[in-house]
């Protein structure tokens, strides 16, 4: 665990970070399970980190749209064995967590996860103490729930969206750290493309990137965004149908458009 604040500053100079995503499920929208085997994960990883990913993030629940909860029991045992190997292995690289779960979180930060990763924005109080508490980096989206899992709308509704709603739901991630008396140091805030919204709303999203520091009041080097694969990519480009491994053009078609605002960091499937 660390012990000191962590702060993301040095991992940002530079240059961009890339953060390369390692989906340990067997239902996992972008890979369907190829890194589920230990060995594999380990693999993709070592495969990222010489692409240029700064840091490793590991996820073991996937959120895809439909996904069923697993437990946390099933959660961690698909980690600790690649967790404690990349400790060995690549003890250079700073591992994240993709979790929203206290117990999976709390066991992570044990064995050296640097930085919590919480696709509801740190709404349970078991993870906002959990943070409170340690010294671990944050990245904080905003999601929309809906019972135990997400809410998960026709994504092809037509109606007009503007950006209005997510930078709001947004700005109440943030409060609710800072409220906490998390440093901002520690926070990445994520704005969650596909999370409870439709092709319109992370359109229009998308058109507020170079407004949306202002509108939160927050340094645009300490956004994460999250977009590798999303089917908003797809559907941007006129091609819904494409299948998710195929969208890594458009990814870094994306993240270049983003660098262009000054955007810096990516959680990315691929890295190019």
């Amino acid at each position: 665990m660390t012990t000191f604040p962590f702060d993301w500053g040095p991992l940002l100079k530079g240059g961009p970070l890339f953060i390369g995503i390692l989906n340990l499920t067997p239902d996992s929208f972008s890979d369907g399970g190829r890194f589920l085997a230990p060995e594999a994960a380990l693999a993709q990883a070592r495969a990222l980190v010489a692409a240029g990913a700064g840091m490793l993030d590991l996820g073991a629940e996937s959120t895809r749209p439909g996904a069923a909860p697993v437990s946390a029991n099933v959660e961690w045992a698909r980690l600790e064995p690649v967790l404690t190997a990349l400790g060995e292995q690549l003890p250079a690289i700073p591992l994240s967590l993709d979790t929203r779960h206290v117990d999976v979180a709390s066991r992570g930060l044990s064995v050296g996860v640097v930085v919590l990763n919480d696709v509801t924005g740190f709404s349970d109080p078991g993870m906002l103490e959990l943070t409170c508490g340690s010294a671990c980096g944050l990245i904080a989206m905003r999601s929309r729930r809906e019972g135990a899992g997400f809410h998960m709308p026709p994504y092809d509704d037509p109606a007009p969206r503007n950006a209005e709603a997510a930078t709001r739901e947004l700005r109440i991630v943030r409060d609710r750290l800072l409220d906490a008396g998390i440093a901002r140091d520690r926070v990445l805030l994520d704005p969650g493309f596909g999370f409870g919204t439709t092709f319109p709303e992370d359109l229009a999203l998308w058109q507020a990137l170079p407004h949306l520091p202002e509108a939160l009041a927050w340094p645009v080097e300490r956004f994460c965004l999250g977009i590798s694969r999303k089917r908003f990519l797809a559907a941007r480009a006129g091609a819904p149908g494409l299948p998710p491994g195929q969208r890594d053009g458009f990814t870094a078609e994306a993240h270049a458009e983003a660098r262009r605002l000054d955007y810096r960091v990516f959680r990315t499937h691929a890295i190019g």
